[in-house]
Formats: structure tokens, C-alpha cells, sequence
């Protein structure tokens, strides 16, 4: 059986997404899973362009990132993992909860895993 590479909720990428050359920065926030039937992680791209919404979580100062940085909650992707270059970087600790946060509104789930009828789910503190 052969081993897939293992991605680390939190850990960031350089991955090209072929958009004119752009080579971004990818924040991976799915689970840890040596088992997965896919060589895929689900990232949020880094972004600088803050437009103040809930879905934007502000990244803590990096050496490996140059400016004032977000993780856009609304630009989610399955990213295969032969794109994946790197690690170049970590975050971890209050930053992935405020993430876990913003993806549970952003996909309507409340506190307890269950879809919100609303399906807003709860708004994310800042």
C-alpha cells in the first residue's frame, strides 16, 4: 500500500492555482486523516484584501506572510495533494478556532454539528 503525504490542519501551503501564474497562499483547515480515499485537503486561500465580512479570518504576523493577511472562509477548495508545495508555515492555537468558527457559519452549523434552520449558523466572533 502506498502512503499519501498527511496534511496538518493549520499548516500553509504555496500552491498554484493557474490563474495567470499566481502562485498563492493555501491555509489547510480540514482534519488530519492518514485514511482518507483521497490525496485531498481542503484549504482556504490567503488572502490581503480584507473586505470585513465574517468569512475573513485575520491571520497572526508570520515570517512567510509579507503583509497583513486573511483566510477567506468563502474561497474554500479541495486541493490535491501533489499541488501542495511546502509547508512554508503554521498556524495554530485561537486563530483555528476563529477559523473552525467561520466555517460553521459559512456552511450554517451550529455549536453542535447540526445544520441551523436559518442556515445562517451562529456569527462567528471577531
Amino acid at each position: 500500500m502506498i502512503r499519501c503525504m498527511t496534511t496538518k490542519p493549520g499548516e500553509v501551503y504555496r500552491v498554484d492555482l493557474g490563474m495567470t501564474g499566481k502562485v498563492r497562499l493555501m491555509l489547510v483547515v480540514s482534519r488530519e486523516d492518514a485514511d482518507a480515499p483521497r490525496a485531498l485537503t481542503i484549504c482556504a486561500p490567503i488572502t490581503t484584501a480584507n473586505r470585513g465580512s465574517v468569512y475573513e479570518v485575520e491571520l497572526p504576523s508570520r515570517p512567510f506572510l509579507r503583509e497583513r493577511s486573511f483566510a477567506n472562509m468563502q474561497g474554500l477548495q479541495a486541493i490535491q495533494h501533489h499541488e501542495l508545495k511546502g509547508p512554508v508555515g503554521i498556524s495554530h492555537g485561537d486563530v483555528m478556532d476563529r477559523i473552525r468558527a467561520a466555517i460553521a457559519y459559512t456552511f450554517g452549523i451550529n455549536p453542535t454539528g447540526e445544520q441551523d434552520a436559518s442556515g445562517g449558523g451562529e456569527k462567528p466572533s471577531s
